[in-house]
């Protein structure tokens, strides 16, 4: 198969509204595909590489860019995964040279509209619609089996190209084979998002109503005195968390599989800040400094297989009884049941005032739904909002080709003048927000390079964000973590946006620490 028949499917993925559509383009390019080109094809339209990151960044992908394209698609499916395979595999010194050379080979390969894909697939910028939902359903379509058995092998094996290969191959009696098992991570389910603890009882009704940590998904296996631990991301991380096995291995059952989180915790108990946390996951691990340092307390929600049987089909309220009898209270994620919007809300209270990031809700009647994002879960996190003014703004990609859309934010510096860069964001705007803001940032431009507009500090905009967090990368030592466009102030001036003393004192009083600018 040639990289042009999926880019071709990509275009048409892109171009229709109808997820009927979507789902036909994609079954009909799977049909196509050989065997062993299924799990490529998947991941390529879902925008994942099968090696994970390559060593290359949006720069590097940009400045081996060709100037010149070939005239005629002839690069097949496996000669890209063969050359980024390649890419990835380069190490040691000369190599960021060395991977750029092999990309432009790469690109020079192909034709405009195939290097324009790769591109947008090695930045992570492939936005055409053809996200995971979708691509199951595809799967699905093309190997004549239902959705919802394609689902169920997804989350007994966490690898959807693999799963497609089994359907084009088997149908639903490959499916079938899948089954949760210990040692096998299973995918985690996700959480759609509410405005606040109302709105999530109206959709529920009577809800599981849990604290949403701050810390670090985990996935717990028991096997006998075996014990392993697996990240977010389906990878193993056991070394890095020896005080987890420890307690997991000391439970009365002789088989689980856990879903929960770690956390840090500070003396007082509320928990250290999420990227603390994270320090126990990083690359060059001292594990028993960092233990000393930064012990991680291991915190369950969930109860996915108990001595032999698979409970993920099972009521989250059996899920959940289950858990509470294999481990300790103080293992728990702290809960209440509730379809009182008021109790609710003072739970939020009491979640938020133990230093935690909000509240989940979950509907006791729902089994455990691997990937999804349904209904069954839904998230609260109260967002604070800052007035930042725009410092400069990045050409965008994919949709957003053609506008300027990620935006330098900056605080307003009364004592030294000037602004305090706090991050970017392109999240939150709409097409018409993101054309208005293409006019109006070009107007005060100041400055350009190949990829970023600087402009005239003036234009105010309110943002959302969840945390604040240390950051040795911006000027003022601290940067919004998950932050999106609210709107644009036109009633105020940048004289009137919010101060870097202001943001400095939010991070205070959520951490208990002083922000340090870097050295």
């Amino acid at each position: 198969m040639l990289l042009h028949d999926l880019v071709q499917t990509s275009q048409r993925v892109t171009a229709t509204g109808s997820r009927r559509e979507k789902v036909e383009h994609l079954a009909a390019l799977l049909r196509r595909a050989a065997p062993h080109e299924v799990p490529l094809a998947v991941a390529y339209l879902t925008g994942r590489l099968p090696q994970g990151r390559v060593g290359i960044g949006y720069a590097a992908v940009h400045a081996a860019r060709p100037d010149a394209a070939a005239a005629e698609p002839a690069l097949a499916v496996g000669d890209v995964d063969a050359a980024i395979g390649r890419i990835a595999g380069v190490v040691g010194a000369g190599s960021v040279r060395e991977r750029s050379g092999l990309l432009r080979s790469l690109l020079e390969r192909a034709t405009a509209a195939e290097q324009e894909f790769l591109i947008r697939l090695l930045i992570g910028e492939l936005r055409q619609g053809a996200l995971e939902g979708v691509m199951v359903e595809g799967v699905a379509a093309a190997g004549g089996t239902d959705a919802a058995a394609v689902r169920r092998a997804l989350m007994s094996d966490g690898d959807l190209g693999r799963v497609a290969r089994e359907a084009m191959s088997g149908g639903a009696v490959a499916l079938a084979r899948f089954a949760v098992r210990l040692l096998q991570p299973i995918q985690p389910m996700l959480a759609q998002a509410a405005e606040d603890a109302g709105a999530a009882l109206r959709d529920l009704g009577e809800a599981s109503l849990e604290y949403k940590l701050d810390g670090a998904r985990i996935q717990v296996h028991k096997a006998g005195d075996e014990v392993r631990v697996y990240s977010r991301r389906l990878r193993d991380v056991t070394p890095a968390v020896p005080e987890v096995v420890e307690a997991v291995r000391a439970l009365g059952a002789r088989e689980l599989i856990l879903d929960g989180e770690v956390l840090a915790l500070r003396h007082d108990g509320r928990p250290h800040p999420f990227q603390d946390t994270m320090r126990r996951f990083g690359r060059k691990l001292d594990v028993e400094r960092l233990r000393r340092e930064l012990p991680l307390t291991p915190v369950a929600f969930d109860l996915l297989y108990l001595d032999g049987a698979p409970l993920v089909d099972e009521p989250q309220r059996r899920r959940f009884d289950e858990l509470a009898g294999a481990v300790p209270e103080a293992m728990l994620v702290p809960r209440v049941v509730t379809a009182q919007a008021e109790e609710a809300k003072r739970f939020l209270g009491r979640a938020r005032a133990a230093g935690h990031e909000g509240i989940m809700a979950k509907a006791t009647a729902a089994p455990y739904a691997a990937g999804s994002r349904g209904g069954a879960w839904v998230k609260v996190k109260p967002a604070h909002t800052l007035d930042l003014v725009v410092l400069a703004a990045e050409w965008g990609h994919g949709r957003r080709r053609g506008w300027l859309s990620n935006l330098h934010l900056g605080a307003r510096d009364p004592g030294a003048g000037g602004f305090v860069m706090l991050g970017k964001t392109f999240k939150g705007l709409t097409n018409a927000v993101l054309a208005w803001q293409t006019e109006q940032l070009q107007r005060l431009a100041i400055g350009r390079d190949a990829h970023t507009v600087y402009v005239r500090p003036e234009l105010v905009v309110e943002v959302a964000f969840n945390d604040l967090q240390a950051s040795t990368h911006y000027p003022g030592g601290l940067a919004l973590r998950f932050a999106r466009v609210k709107s644009y102030r036109a009633d105020k001036t940048a004289a009137e946006a919010d101060t870097i003393d202001a943001v400095r004192a939010l991070y205070r009083d959520a951490t208990g620490r002083e922000a340090h600018p870097p050295t």
